[in-house]
Order: structure tokens, then C-alpha cells, then sequence
């Protein structure tokens, strides 16, 4: 049984009257110190940016991972000193970022690469998020494009094809010397300097002619790398077939060994034009003998200087030719050439080079009256142009250019052209 509290007794009058609640506690000294105020504040605003920063990263995020608006793959060229600002607005014109471009760069500055954005040409993928597009500009990933430089040209052939490539900047300062650009397909990104290109080039012909230098044949007569490279251009400008580049090869390095003029018709072209490359005519029957430091019917030997730039093919060909006797080798009405060791059977070949070419212009068209009939030239000769007498039939005749194969040939072959006195 609980206890109750004792009942006082009280007058009518008093309890009638309300009752006093009693005051309440007093707040402690230290509630009221403002410091702890302060610190309550702190702490309540503490929270709701933790609440907000877990928000926004989360959105952030999702932001940053989500799909782009781009539908196919694309390339845009971002300028030179192009600012975020700019940069987001090339984005956003172009379709990689959507309209919102201030996410663009809220999450540049969330990635911390103001910085590290870099200019350049890049190709960014379908649906990239704003993640990936920034990552690629920040690692510079430019779009590379590839660049053929064909065999057999001059320095100033491949000059210009670099001066009318607009990928290029610049202008090149001086033609490089002959037989020091390495022909080959190279890749460059959007506004690479054309002397940049050129050194690239260069660098890569040192590189490789050093190669083949150390793994060439000690018996060919080759006193020197540049010397190679001569003889290399000789090969390149007088067959485009890679099967046959040795066999061309070995039949120059016979006659260097038998102290024979190589009598080579693109040795005359550049004698005449130079860097030029091609003559836009057949030899005249005055220049075959016309005294030129190139023209190899001329000169013993090597001429002073390459007469292209070959490639790497035609410097291992030079390098390490067929092991062959031949002396002589004439086009063989097919594009190819025939090959052969003495006088008499090279003959042989030329009549029958003759034959199908008199077949050939009798199918086509009457010859013009000041070209000679393909009967009159000389058997050890076989540019139709050519006018010398023939040689002993011991003496080697020159070996004749393929059937326009290769820019800068004298002529084509198969159909005689109109000889000009």
C-alpha cells in the first residue's frame, strides 16, 4: 500500500487562490558563455555542409560519369592558348558537352586541371563523359595523321607535298640536301612545324642508313655510307618492283667492279632538272652525251650526289645486292625487266623489246616523222632516243629504265615517244 504525502490543511480563502508554479532552474554559467554559443553554431553549420558536400559529391559524380551528348565519334581542334572558358565553349558548339557548360568547369576544377588542359586536335568517342573528354585533353591524346612520303622523290618534291599538306604549320626554311629525308609513312599531330617534319625525317634516314651500313656487304665497291646512298637512288629511280631492286643493284655494282659507265637514264634527267625530279619529256638524242657531273654515259662512276631520296628497300638492296654476273637488264614489255650477263644475249632482248614496240605503234598510232624507226637505234642501246653508235660487242650497253615505272624515268619504253633534236 503506497503512501501519499501528507494534505496541509488549507483556509477557503487560500485555496481559492491559484497556486505559485515555482520559477524555473536557472540556466548554468556555462550554457550562457559564448564560446560554447559559438561552438553550437559551428558545429549545426559543420553539419549541413557535410549533408550539402555529400549531396554535391554525389551529384558531382554522377555528373562526371553520366554519358555525353555526343551520338558518333568526333574530332575537334582546340586552338593554341585557348582558356577553360573558351575551351568549354568549343565543347558545348560542338556537341561533346551538353548545354551546361558550368558543369564543364566545375569539374575541371574539381579534377584540379585548369592547368593541364592542353590544345591540339583530339578525337573524342561516343557518348564520352565529361570525365573522359577532360582526360583527354589533360593527357594531350591529339589526334595523329599519317603522312606517306613516297620513295624515288627529290628534296624539293617532298618539300612541296609538305608545304601543300595543311595538317603542317610553318614554312621550311631550306630545301634539305638530297638523299637525307627517309621516305616512309610517318604520323604527326595537327600543326606540326614543316621543320619539324623535315628533322623527323632526317633523323629517321641517319638512323636506318646506319643500320644497313653496319650489316652491308664488304665486297660491294662502296667506300663510304654516302656513296650507298647514291647508288641507292639510282636503284630506286630505275625500278618500282621489289623484286627486282638486288638484281637492279648487282648489275650497277658489276660495272662498278668492271670500271663500266652505269649509263643510267635518271642520272641524266637530274643532270638537267635537278631537284625538279622529272623532265616532262623524252631525253633528247643531244643530251644522252651532254657533259653533266650526273650524267652516268658520261662520268666513270658514281655521280657527285644521290639523285633522289630512296628507301629503306632500295639502301638494303645497294647495301646487299644479288650475287649475279649481270651486266645489263631492258624493259620486258610487262612492266619488269629482262636480265642478262653478256652482250650478245642483251641484244636479243632489245630486238624483242623492238619487236613489241613496232607492234605496239602499228596497233596504235603512225610514228611522228622525226622519230627514228625502232630498227634504226642502236642494238646495244636501248632508249629508242639514243643515237650513239653502238659499242663493241663486248662493251656492256647501258641498261635501260622500266616502262615509266618510276617518276623521273626518261620515258616509257613499250611506246616509242616523238624524239625532239
Amino acid at each position: 500500500m503506497s503512501e501519499r504525502p501528507p494534505i496541509s490543511p488549507r483556509s477557503p480563502r487560500a485555496a481559492l487562490e491559484p497556486e505559485r508554479v515555482p520559477p524555473p532552474p536557472k540556466r548554468s554559467e556555462r550554457a550562457r558563455n559564448p564560446f560554447v554559443v559559438v561552438g553550437n553554431a559551428i558545429i549545426t553549420i559543420l553539419i549541413v555542409l557535410m549533408i550539402g558536400a555529400g549531396a554535391g559529391y554525389y551529384y558531382g559524380r554522377q555528373k562526371l560519369e553520366a554519358p555525353g551528348p555526343l551520338t558518333e565519334d568526333k574530332i575537334v581542334n582546340i586552338p593554341a592558348r585557348a582558356g577553360m572558358t573558351d575551351i568549354s565553349d568549343i565543347l558545348q558548339r560542338e556537341g561533346v558537352i551538353d548545354n551546361n557548360r558550368w558543369a564543364f568547369i566545375g569539374a575541371v576544377f574539381a579534377l584540379k586541371a585548369r592547368s593541364e588542359l592542353k590544345p591540339g586536335e583530339y578525337a573524342f568517342q561516343k557518348n564520352a563523359s565529361l570525365r573522359d573528354v577532360i582526360g583527354t585533353i589533360v593527357e594531350g591524346k591529339v589526334v595523329q595523321h599519317a603522312v606517306t612520303v613516297p620513295e624515288g622523290l627529290t628534296s624539293e618534291q617532298i618539300v612541296a607535298r609538305l608545304t601543300d599538306n595543311d595538317i603542317f604549320a610553318g614554312s621550311v626554311r631550306e630545301i634539305p640536301r638530297e638523299g637525307t629525308l627517309l621516305p616512309e609513312t610517318y604520323k604527326f599531330p595537327r600543326g606540326t612545324t614543316r621543320d619539324q617534319v623535315i628533322q623527323r625525317m632526317q633523323q629517321a634516314q641517319k638512323r636506318v642508313l646506319a643500320e644497313i651500313w653496319e650489316r652491308r656487304n664488304p665486297d660491294v665497291p662502296i667506300k663510304s655510307p654516302e656513296q650507298l646512298v647514291v647508288l641507292a637512288s639510282i636503284v630506286e629511280k630505275e625500278t618500282g618492283k621489289a623484286d627486282e631492286r638486288s638484281r637492279v643493284a648487282a648489275v650497277f655494282v658489276n660495272r662498278l667492279r668492271q670500271k663500266i659507265k652505269l649509263q643510267s637514264d635518271p642520272t641524266i634527267i637530274y643532270g638537267l632538272v635537278g631537284g625538279k625530279g622529272t623532265l616532262g619529256r623524252p631525253i633528247k638524242r643531244s643530251e644522252i652525251q651532254q657533259p653533266s657531273p650526273y650524267n652516268t654515259y658520261v662520268i666513270d662512276g658514281l655521280p657527285p650526289g644521290p639523285i633522289a631520296n630512296p628507301g629503306r628497300a632500295s639502301l638494303e638492296a645497294a647495301a646487299n645486292p644479288a650475287r649475279t654476273r649481270d651486266l645489263f637488264f631492258v624493259a620486258d614489255g610487262t612492266g619488269g625487266h629482262a636480265f642478262t650477263e653478256t652482250y650478245d644475249q642483251h641484244q636479243k632482248n632489245v630486238a624483242k623489246l623492238r619487236s613489241m614496240e613496232k607492234q605496239i605503234q602499228n596497233d596504235t598510232v603512225e610514228p611522228a616523222d622525226d622519230a627514228p624507226p625502232p630498227a634504226a637505234a642502236a642494238p646495244a642501246d636501248t632508249n629508242p632516243t639514243a643515237t650513239t653508235k653502238p659499242a663493241a660487242p663486248k662493251k656492256p650497253a647501258r641498261p635501260a629504265a622500266p616502262a615509266g615505272a618510276r617518276q623521273g624515268a626518261a620515258q616509257s619504253i613499250i611506246t616509242p615517244p616523238v624524239v625532239q633534236r
